[in-house]
């Protein structure tokens, strides 16, 4: 079975917030940086304040499931972090994916549609 790409280590988080640019709505707070691969990674953040470890979990598979369903439609090389926030716990799928497009739409990251 194939790993999941993703941003795994500390170091490669702090780097990305630190170079990277970010832009938040009301679910999410995501944060982009070049990577140079040919690939995109997504790194997934859910606080203890938005609930406990059943709830952080829902909201991080959601968030892989609409990284996974949307990755063919943003530009390669790119490693994304992504944030939930509060309001997230109570939000449903498409919510979160409406909150994950805007998001890519302002980082200017989306592929130009044909």
């Amino acid at each position: 079975m194939k790993r999941f790409p993703s941003v795994r280590k500390n170091s490669e988080f702090q780097k990305i917030y630190k170079s990277g640019t970010s832009y938040a709505n009301r679910l999410l707070v995501m944060y982009v940086a070049e990577s140079g691969e040919d690939r995109n990674r997504i790194g997934i953040s859910v606080s203890k304040k938005v609930g406990n470890s059943v709830v952080r979990h829902h909201i991080t598979r959601l968030i892989r499931e609409i990284f996974r369903l949307n990755d063919h439609r943003l530009k390669t090389g790119l490693n994304i972090i992504v944030v939930a926030r509060v309001a997230a716990k109570t939000s449903e799928y498409k919510d979160l994916e409406g909150a994950y497009m805007h998001l890519c739409g302002l980082h200017h990251i989306l592929r130009e549609s044909k």
